[in-house]
């Protein structure tokens, strides 16, 4: 299982938000375990479907859990950049939607971190058509992605910042 082993490069505030994720799905836990424990206590009934819900709760709030502080133990901050001047992880870039003519200012991160919510920018994640195409890119630099639909969107890299 290769997956375990791999390292999984986070900027800190995504680092931050992944770590206080998980300290609100403890806090959902212990919640799900006290209403389980309700559901036990008062059924009466084996097919209760109140006590097969929290049961599911409770696994579901488990698995995520156990995905988080699988992602944080695996985790580096991206704390230095090797190629000033390029597009790598952690990378604020100030694109131009070379079709609509507007510029919209997203982060390059990695998939774990995309996937969570919250901070101030909008997150575009390395393994992404949009991040795939833009990682290792110079300010001026054009590229086109192809859409699931068939579609295609060219970019233009107007800054990056770190």
């Amino acid at each position: 299982m290769a997956q375990a082993t791999r390292q999984v490069k986070l900027t800190r505030e995504g680092f931050e938000r992944l770590q206080k994720s998980l300290d609100q799905e403890m806090v959902r836990l212990a919640e799900a375990t006290r209403i389980l424990q309700e559901q036990m206590e008062t059924s009466s009934d084996t097919e209760d479907t109140g006590l097969e819900d929290a049961k599911r709760e409770k696994m579901n709030i488990e698995a995520r859990i156990d995905e988080l502080e699988d992602t944080l133990a695996r985790a580096s901050v991206i704390e230095d950049h090797e190629n000033e001047g390029r597009v790598e992880l952690g990378a604020i870039v100030m694109l131009g939607n070379e079709t609509t003519k507007k510029d919209m200012k997203v982060q390059v991160v990695s998939a774990p971190e995309a996937a969570v919510t919250g901070g101030s920018l909008p997150r575009v994640s390395e393994d992404s058509p949009v991040g795939k195409e833009l990682m290792g890119r110079k300010k001026g630099e054009a590229f086109v992605v192809n859409l699931d639909n068939g579609k295609q969107m060219k970019y233009k890299v107007k800054s990056i910042e770190y």
